[in-house]
């Protein structure tokens, strides 16, 4: 029995990961209790904790079949990030806080990460100041006529570039470093590059398009999210007028979605991130691009509630005739009971804004009031407001909407109202600025973007 015993906890060894450890030594961090997290996709999770010692000393944990970016961090949630790739790592110095206090003494990855986050800034910086005087000597005639100046300026450009690609290309081919550097200086480089080195800026587009989304090791990096904000920022931010932009999001969208076919679970995560992203930034010519291609794809099959939010976009995109609504439940006005209008179509206004909302939802407890506040402005310009709300119940829906001077309507079905589903809603706030015919010109994102369009379009028309 007890041989058996030993054999079975053999084989139960055997088959678990092994592990290496992130070892420190932080008097400042003394008794406090540290945090090892690593990264799957958008998302950041706890690896292991340890209570640092007397002295600041901890020891934490980590799979050895984990390759990747994590971070660690003490009572102040301050991040330091850490190579994680099957290496015992050890650190020491004063405050995890300060990277520049902090000494990598084992981990021959953690050593080269720390060496190039150390020297690339500042060979970034050299070569933004350097095009700056590139730009100066080329282009004002106090300077212009200095092609010597030129061909050293360009001369060391081309020496600091080299130092930076011979040291990333000078390491193990099979490192996570290797990979990882590159696309790390990749997307901090964005800024820099749209203010300073504009010239950089299509081969930095066509770096973000040859990125494979579907790799292992940017799914662990910590980038996940940087790399596509990073991306459709640029994008937005390349000093072209919106139609070229638009243009080039959906390449780029085009480029993203094809790489992605063959992994349907980051197919759908990536692509709701993106989408949320679009909206956020009132993108919506690209969100919508975005929607029809993500429906239309036959490889992958969207989850439902992703489903949902792009058929949205298909069904009720802008230039599409709204569904009328027949209002068969209670309808408040100042919080008073109201027999009219019995539908949608009734209501007579040259627009009209329909606005989906409810009590427990926490932004429409506070864009909705504001709706109120613009509401006599807007009537000033024939802008009728409907307020379709989602809550289940009669109480809850009265005490919301009693200080509401605009026509409100709930027929205590939640989701499941048909109006609700003849919309396609399925998040709130959700608003729809429609014609006198119904017409779909404008989902706006925000109250305040409807106050700016009245603003725009109809005030500055009078």
């Amino acid at each position: 029995m007890i041989r058996l015993s030993i054999f079975l906890l053999a084989v139960l060894t055997g088959c678990q990961s092994s592990s290496q450890h992130i070892t420190g030594h932080f008097p400042a961090h003394a008794g406090e209790e540290i945090t090892l997290s690593g990264f799957k996709g958008f998302e950041a999770y706890p690896i292991a904790k340890a209570k640092a010692d007397a002295e600041g000393r901890f020891s934490l944990p980590y799979t050895d079949d984990y390759r990747g970016m994590g971070y660690i961090a003490g009572a102040d949630n301050k991040a330091y990030f850490v190579v994680l790739t099957g290496e015992e790592t050890a650190l020491k110095g004063g405050h995890l806080a300060d990277p520049n206090s902090v000494e990598c003494t084992a981990g021959a990855e953690q050593q080269v990460f720390v060496k190039y986050a150390t020297e690339h800034p500042r060979r970034e910086q050299a070569l933004s100041a350097w095009g700056y005087l590139e730009r100066m000597y080329a282009d004002d005639p106090l300077f212009s006529g200095q092609e010597k100046a030129l061909k050293n300026i360009a001369k060391e450009k081309s020496r600091i570039k080299t130092e930076d690609r011979t040291f990333v290309e000078n390491l193990d081919k099979d490192s996570y470093v290797r990979w990882f550097l590159p696309m790390r200086k990749l997307v901090s480089s964005v800024s820099t590059v749209a203010q300073y080195r504009p010239e950089e800026i299509p081969e930095t587009i066509a770096a973000f398009r040859q990125i494979d989304h579907t790799d292992p090791r940017l799914y662990r990096s910590g980038l996940y999210k940087d790399a596509i904000e990073s991306h459709y920022w640029l994008l937005e931010n390349m000093g072209k007028g919106l139609d070229t932009v638009f243009i080039e999001m959906n390449k780029s969208t085009d480029r993203l979605l094809e790489n992605l076919e063959s992994d349907e679970q980051k197919f759908n995560e990536i692509t709701d991130y993106l989408f949320d992203l679009l909206e956020r930034h009132s993108l919506f010519d690209a969100a919508e691009y975005l929607a029809l291609k993500a429906l239309t794809q036959g490889s992958c099959t969207l989850n439902e509630d992703l489903a949902k939010q792009l058929e949205t976009y298909r069904a009720m995109k802008k230039g599409n005739t709204a569904p009328d609504i027949t209002f068969a439940g209670e309808r408040l006005k100042n919080g008073a009971a109201t027999e009219s209008p019995a539908k949608l179509s009734d209501l007579e206004a040259s627009h009209k804004l329909i606005v989906f909302g409810a009590s427990w939802c926490p932004k429409c407890t506070e864009e909705i009031p504001r709706i109120a506040g613009l509401y006599g402005k807007w009537k000033q310009y024939d802008v009728e407001v409907v307020f379709v709300s989602l809550d289940d119940t009669p109480a809850d829906f009265r005490n919301f909407s009693k200080n509401f001077p605009f026509l409100s309507y709930s027929d205590f079905k939640k989701w499941d109202s048909p109006v609700a589903e003849d919309y396609y809603v399925f998040a709130t706030p959700t608003m729809f600025l429609l014609d006198g015919d119904h017409e779909i010109i404008l989902r706006p994102n925000s109250v305040k973007q409807v106050d700016a369009w009245v603003d725009w379009y109809l005030a500055e028309k009078r």
